[in-house]
């Protein structure tokens, strides 16, 4: 069971809570209202840490609010398959043809348009995460009963750090959005949300905030799951990563933002953190907040809210019919399978020629079975993934997504409509391999390559260590010996690069690093922007190459539009911009083609 202190729970909510009320007498008026949190009551260190905790809260994209209102808020899962990985070359929207939440198919296809549902769930979650940090951060200015100035300067960097990722995740989305801070609501004012967002530069704004935060935050918390100081250091140098991205037409990444970019990184790997002997052990419960996790949403199932402080919105991405009965989202591709072969000497294969399954002869780097539900494969302690676990395999093919599933043998979460896809696994939003890779990026185009050959090779090296073993009593099956005689059904095989080879030259570094990251952060929501963040040519050669093999196997992708310049961004929701209307003009400002 995972009691990780009040950062672990919700319920709290937002700060203010507005109370309308009608009466037909009028002595009601003159009744102070029961049970009403005021800017009083809570302008103190208990209420700013209770609203910061809120803040926190949405990092898990659900809102009991905004579920009751409109239903769960699929598309603000932190996993971020929706914008992160369906619309790349890792994987499908899944299921069936015909059961699509809202926007799914056409996200996955690039028909992206204002109206989609999907578009307005990311955008008002998000935005109700920077209003709950702006409220920390107004209270927290206003309690005069903190015992230090540095416990009140702490509370407001972590809010600070909460405003700017959700910002992010915006910006990741959207590109073109406003940027709040407490400043724009100010305490005992009205509040109007309709702030432009023409010539907002959301990065640097992220930049900002984040540049006041590194100083303030400590090294370590106690409560598991606050921001910490190398956190806050990842996040600032995955800022200028982005901010290093090539314009349009270009292939030419920043060099001076790489090069502020490497100096946080390089801060990272001073730090306290080291890789996990396993990569699984980023991706399952008993293992989690461990040496590799910087920052993640910490989930929980054991606080009687039926499973909604777990990772309540990855539910759907669970396999059809081997661990629930619902609901096959979110299946791996084609492609992402193939990137796992290997060659005779462990290296990848490159080889994107296949539409069948790797064969138990097949080389195969192991991180392969933890990623991918395949038939004949163990998956987990759940027994061999099988063809009934899958929805339909004419449409989405034939694989299940593996990363962030559950063992059987884990505890039982229960609760909602689909207790069983409820687990307690947390999210991991920065971790250590994500900053290596990203360093090794920097070193590549502005530093060493000898030095990024070194940091690629210790993540190699790492996926080296364990693989999916064979059925065990009571276990999840894990095997540090790749060569078990029990898996029957795969030959792993993956080393490190040979010294002074594909890293010779910048170009074969360059896609050696590229690749690492796909095969290493697979399924977490990475892959679309990091294609992005490499520039609008990179990723319109890799996404229009993918669809064109992709449609000679799937016929639904052959009614994917050309990816181009106009999918850097995702339109803004149309809920959004005309809500925005003020005297009959528009304050946002739709993105351009949309």
């Amino acid at each position: 069971m995972k009691k990780l202190h009040n950062i672990k729970f919700k319920g709290l909510g937002l700060a203010l809570v507005v109370a309308l009320a009608w009466s037909c007498s009028d002595s009601f008026l003159v009744n102070k209202p029961q049970g009403v949190l005021d800017q009083a009551a809570l302008s103190n260190s208990y209420g700013a840490n209770a609203t910061l905790i809120g803040a926190y809260s949405i990092l898990d994209g659900f809102n009991n609010g905004a579920a009751i209102q409109g239903g769960n808020l699929w598309a603000a899962n932190p996993v971020n398959w929706v914008f992160g990985s369906i619309d790349s070359d890792d994987a499908y929207k899944g299921s069936e043809a015909t059961d699509d939440p809202g926007g799914f198919a056409q996200t996955e296809i690039w028909q992206w348009t204002p109206a989609m549902i999907n578009l307005n769930d990311k955008y008002v979650m998000h935005y109700e995460g920077v209003v709950r940090a702006n409220s920390c951060i107004n209270l927290a200015n206003a309690a005069t009963d903190f015992t230090s100035a540095s416990q009140r300067d702490e509370i407001v960097a972590e809010a600070k750090f909460l405003r700017a990722y959700f910002h992010f995740e915006l910006y990741k989305v959207f590109t073109h959005v406003p940027y709040y801070r407490e400043t724009d609501y100010p305490t005992g004012t009205s509040i109007d949300y309709r702030k432009p967002n023409a010539g907002v530069d959301v990065l640097a704004e992220c930049v900002k905030d984040m540049l006041e935060v590194v100083p303030v935050l400590p090294a370590v918390q106690g409560d598991k799951g606050r921001v910490t100081k190398g956190a806050a250091q990842a996040f600032l140098g995955k800022l200028y990563m982005y901010q290093a991205q090539p314009a349009n037409g270009s292939t030419t990444l920043d060099p001076a933002k790489l090069a502020l970019a490497k100096a946080q990184f390089d801060l990272v790997m001073a730090g306290p953190y080291s890789l996990t002997p396993c990569y699984h052990d980023n991706f399952q419960s008993a293992t989690e907040n461990n040496s590799e996790s910087i920052f993640a949403v910490q989930s929980n199932g054991y606080d009687n809210n039926q499973g909604r402080n777990a990772n309540w919105l990855n539910q759907l991405a669970h396999p059809l019919g081997g661990l629930t009965s619902c609901c096959g989202f979110h299946q791996p591709s084609q492609n992402l399978v193939n990137a796992y072969r290997t060659t005779a000497a462990g290296l990848p294969l490159n080889d994107n020629t296949s539409n069948a399954n790797p064969t138990p002869t097949d080389l195969v780097d192991p991180r392969l079975d933890f990623n991918v539900g395949r038939d004949g494969a163990q998956y987990y302690d759940w027994g061999v993934h099988s063809p009934a676990w899958i929805r339909s395999r004419a449409y989405a093919g034939q694989y299940s997504p593996k990363k962030y599933m559950p063992y059987k043998s884990d505890p039982a979460v229960g609760g909602g409509w689909n207790a069983g896809a409820i687990n307690t696994i947390n999210i991991q939003i920065i971790r250590l391999a994500d900053v290596m890779l990203m360093l090794a990026e920097c070193e590549v185009e502005i530093g060493s390559l000898t030095r990024a050959e070194t940091l690629v090779n210790q993540i190699r090296a790492r996926a080296a260590n364990c693989a999916q073993g064979p059925a065990a009593s009571g276990g999840a099956s894990i095997t540090s010996n790749l060569s078990n005689p029990g898996i029957a059904w795969a030959t792993y095989k993956v080393a490190p690069y040979p010294v002074g080879t594909t890293f010779a030259t910048k170009a074969g570094a360059r896609d050696a690093v590229r690749l690492e990251r796909r095969l290493e952060l697979a399924l977490e929501g990475h892959r679309f922007f990091d294609l992005k963040r490499y520039g609008l040519t990179y990723a319109a050669a890799t996404l229009n190459a993918y669809n064109a093999k992709e449609q000679t196997m799937r016929t639904y992708k052959s009614a994917a539009a050309t990816f181009g310049p106009t999918h850097m961004s995702f339109p803004l929701p149309t809920t959004q911009v005309q809500l925005s209307i003020v005297g009959g003009v528009q304050t946002l400002t739709q993105n351009d083609g949309y």
